[in-house]
């Protein structure tokens, strides 16, 4: 009986346990520094733009070595197997679903302001005062770019699995590339707009709505870097690439997204017009 249970407990199992990691602790100590040097700053007190930006630099070099570690397992000591990659990916989807939910709530709150306008914005919408931007311009071409990028994510993908590698990291390179185009356009867009982020509910509801869409294109963007470069070091292959299939997904959620951005808060608030 004693030599059963000896034996029992070191068998091997599919499962990955991790190590003791400084990371976690580290990370929400740079992220606690950031939003409180974001507070700070909102309320114009001293020293809070300088305390938000060494938190997020602490937080960005918390990652990168987190993110190293991630990667060591996975590609060099073999720690993801079959049931890790099994599990990683339903931890994506949830997170894109939790996501999801998020842009959900900004939506609710654009058509609960926009289907009946209150007599303090004019009771039409777009308020009073506010030159909605159109939707035939900027943002059509930035549809135009993110659509086609989401192309080219699909052709890096297909073409990793036919073993086609040279066609892998051109693809992804190309995707890289339009994201940045689209990131820059954004940027512009903002720098054209005859209204802010505190001109009524319409500007708030606009740039928390499409800043944090844009937000989530420069996280997929690193993340489609840093696959990138994994790509050109033979990390991936045709059965163990989970990394890239994540990145992957997540990007195909940012077109989605960006899809609802562009009808609702572009085409139809301005139709309303």
């Amino acid at each position: 009986m004693e030599k059963f249970s000896i034996s029992k407990r070191y068998l091997k199992h599919p499962f990955h346990i991790v190590d003791p990691s400084p990371w976690p602790f580290f990370s929400s100590f740079g992220a606690f520094s950031t939003v409180v040097g974001f507070v700070m700053t909102a309320h114009f007190y001293d020293k809070g733009s300088l305390l938000m930006k060494l938190g997020f630099l602490f937080l960005l070099l918390c990652s990168i070595f987190w993110w190293r570690d991630v990667i060591r397992e996975s590609t060099f000591e073999g720690q993801h197997t079959f049931y890790v990659r099994q599990g990683l990916r339903m931890g994506m989807i949830l997170f894109i679903v939790s996501e999801a939910m998020l842009f959900f709530a900004f939506f609710w709150a654009f058509f609960h302001s926009s289907l009946n306008p209150t007599p303090e914005l004019g009771a039409v919408w777009p308020p009073k005062g506010i030159e909605a931007l159109n939707p035939f311009h900027v943002p059509l071409l930035n549809t135009f770019v993110l659509l086609n990028s989401g192309a080219f994510v699909t052709w890096a993908h297909y073409s990793l699995l036919a073993g086609y590698r040279k066609q892998t990291i051109n693809s992804l390179l190309f995707t890289i590339i339009l994201a940045l185009f689209f990131t820059c356009l954004q940027a512009v867009e903002y720098t054209q707009a005859s209204f802010n982020i505190s001109d009524s509910v319409y500007g708030s509801v606009f740039y928390m709505t499409t800043g944090l869409h844009g937000s989530h294109v420069l996280i997929g963007t690193i993340f489609l870097l840093v696959c990138l470069v994994r790509l050109i070091q033979h990390h991936f292959t045709k059965k163990h690439h989970i990394g890239l299939e994540n990145a992957i997904w997540y990007w195909h959620f940012v077109d989605v997204v960006w899809i609802f951005v562009y009808l609702f808060i572009y085409w139809w608030g301005y139709g309303t017009n």
